[in-house]
């Protein structure tokens, strides 16, 4: 179908308008614009006076189908939809499945307010494999103009990171970008910790690294038992050369691949495909989409429909799949929890667009029902969820989404912060933040050594590297979302960091006080930008930030004067000769705490077991001398 198509369609074809009466409110006389309908497919567009679309619909017979709304019951909100009509536009086409393909334009152009609406329609993530003599693995979303091959769509930028971890512990491809490829004189950091293969510096041939490159490409398509049985192969061949060294790397690459294939591979699946199941109540609709490819389970992503009291599931499910589905690469079969509307209609129109025929499937058997039954499951569970904090923690994340401009609804966010006292005993803490609200486990504290004192840059470099080299380790998630509490110095620190370590798709936040440095007028500063987002002091994104940001201050401080605490209650205690780890613990809880201690009189202190008369005189003195 032509790219001007719409264009073409929309202006010749709008051929007639709301005749409204005299009277002085402008009241749509709908019996006179009946009359004018033709009985062709096409697409209608009910307006307001003031000129805002309320709905948009295809029909296959624009006269019957907009006639149904004045000559039959209606529920109260489509009466009060009705009510407000000041005018109608046709948009007349050739068949119903290109009035189908209209609608869903003008719908997420428009966003009327009686429409279904899919909340989250964004591009989505793929991992691009560039087409140079050393390609690099990359993380992509948007058009896909470059040169190279894509891998995808993931569900998210989460599961998307997840699988170019997996990619960077089985194959040693680079992923840093070009302008930090071609500027080394040296192995970086993810050569020592044997995550790349060192091609900038000419420390891999180009044909061992193709060879990475060609696995890494197997295993996206979804074909690791051939992976394995070429590294078996090379493995013996480099055994029987007698280079061990080379054949234990290659034996620990198929143990690792063993592993991840029983975690990733979907028993019995070994095709594309995807599976959606809708819940619905009070006006709101949960769509749970997983994604199969090449055999592999990809992960999940929960979606949400504005709808009415009164549509169904079938209903529901036929809005979302054309609104999810047109434009977007789609695989040949798709599972869904119930029938949808118009099906035939649907898989016509999605073959058209997809390029390959495209088949919908409700009723399903053996291990595709089981997956269906646990999509309801999240369906349902999600969709309580949402109606449980539905005006709370969700609607500040989206509206942070919005503020910053952002492809997806975060799912993982982290805020860093630094404490001290006048430059020692320095802490930075990590807090993490998902859907839910704070994730009190994933929470860190790092206690900085080997910094010049009050050096807030290197304090947070240091935890910085510290925390994500464990996580492309393997020992975390990488989050969508990075706060740093601090102005551009403190998130150049953050971007050096991420770029020496090969960390692509996290966003870069920093959270500066104002010039006032009250609450409510702090700047955001985000990576590559050089004007600061100002939001005003009622902003749901901006109480978001300042929640994240606050917790992180809370757990610095708490983490700092923890560890000044124990310095003190150390430092005396342990210059008394006589008073070893277990007399000084007990003291301490005895007393409740060192200004206790200190306060008690000998023979308070006497009282204590294993503490005598001469040691309690001792532990006064101490306390109570004026050095």
């Amino acid at each position: 179908m032509p790219e001007n198509y719409l264009a073409e369609t929309l202006q010749p074809k709008i051929y007639n308008s709301g005749m409204q009466s005299d009277t002085e409110h402008n009241r749509f006389d709908h019996k006179a614009f009946l009359k004018t309908l033709t009985n062709l497919p096409g697409v209608y567009r009910m307006l307001d006076a003031k000129d805002e679309v309320l709905y948009v619909g295809k029909a296959k017979d624009l006269k019957r189908r907009v006639s149904s709304y004045f000559t039959r019951s209606l529920n109260r909100r489509i009466q009060l939809m009705v009510s407000r009509i000041d005018r109608i536009e046709t948009t007349v086409t050739h068949t119903e499945a290109e009035a189908l393909i209209l609608e869903n334009s003008l719908i997420k152009s428009l966003k009327p307010r009686y429409n279904i609406l899919l909340r989250d329609d964004k591009s989505y993530p793929y991992i691009y494999i560039s087409a140079d003599p050393y390609p690099r693995l990359a993380f992509h979303r948007g058009a896909r103009r470059g040169k190279g091959r894509y891998f995808g769509p993931y569900p998210n930028a989460g599961s998307m990171r997840e699988t170019m971890q997996l990619l960077q512990k089985l194959f040693p491809v680079r992923q840093c970008d070009e302008s930090f490829y071609r500027n080394r004189s040296r192995p970086c950091l993810q050569y020592q910790i044997k995550r790349c293969s060192a091609p900038c510096v000419g420390l891999v041939s180009e044909e061992e690294y193709a060879s990475d490159v060609h696995d890494a490409v197997l295993f996206l398509q979804g074909k690791a038992s051939e992976v394995i049985e070429t590294l078996v192969e090379r493995m013996e061949q480099a055994s029987d050369r007698l280079e061990f060294e080379q054949a234990a790397r290659l034996r620990d690459q198929v143990i690792r691949l063993r592993k991840i294939q029983k975690k990733q591979y979907v028993s019995g699946e070994r095709g594309d495909l995807d599976i959606a199941a809708c819940a619905v109540d009070a006006g709101v609709a949960s769509v749970q989409l997983f994604f199969i490819r090449g055999g592999r389970n990809l992960g999940n992503k929960v979606f949400f429909l504005r709808c009415r009291d009164d549509q169904g599931e079938k209903e529901l499910l036929a809005a979302f799949l054309t609104q999810y589905y047109i434009g977007k690469q789609m695989p040949s079969e798709i599972i869904v929890s119930s029938r949808p509307e118009g099906l035939e209609l649907l898989q016509e129109v999605l073959s058209q667009e997809s390029g390959h025929k495209v088949r919908i499937f409700s009723n399903v058997r053996s291990e595709r029902a089981r997956w269906l039954k646990m999509a309801r499951h999240n369906a349902q569970l999600s969709l309580n969820a949402r109606l449980a904090s539905k005006a709370g923690f969700e609607a500040r994340l989206e509206a942070l989404q919005a503020a910053l401009k952002l492809d997806e609804l975060p799912q993982r966010m982290e805020c860093f912060d630094i404490s001290h006292t006048s430059g020692e005993k320095t802490v930075a803490s990590c807090v993490v933040f998902d859907q839910q609200g704070a994730a009190k486990q994933d929470y860190r504290r790092f206690n900085i050594k080997g910094i010049t004192p009050g050096d807030d840059y290197a304090a947070m470099e240091q935890a910085l590297m510290r925390r994500y080299q464990r996580i492309q380790a393997g020992e975390g998630k990488l989050p969508d979302l990075l706060l740093i509490d601090g102005g551009k110095g403190q998130l150049a620190a953050a971007e050096r960091v991420l770029k020496e370590l090969a960390v692509t798709g996290v966003t870069m936040v920093g959270v500066a006080k104002g010039r006032s440095r009250k609450a409510g007028l702090e700047q955001l500063f985000l990576s590559h930008h050089q004007a600061a987002i100002i939001l005003p002091d009622d902003s749901p994104a901006m109480h978001l930030v300042q929640q994240i940001r606050d917790e992180a201050h809370r757990f610095a401080i708490t983490g700092h004067r923890q560890r000044r605490e124990k310095r003190v209650k150390s430092s005396i205690l342990e210059e008394i000769d006589g008073i070893g780890p277990k007399r000084r613990q007990r003291l301490l809880k005895q007393f409740g705490g060192l200004q206790e201690l200190a306060s008690a009189g000998v023979e308070d202190l006497e009282l204590v077991e294993g503490v005598s008369r001469k040691l309690a005189e001792k532990i006064y003195q101490r306390f109570h001398s004026d050095g």
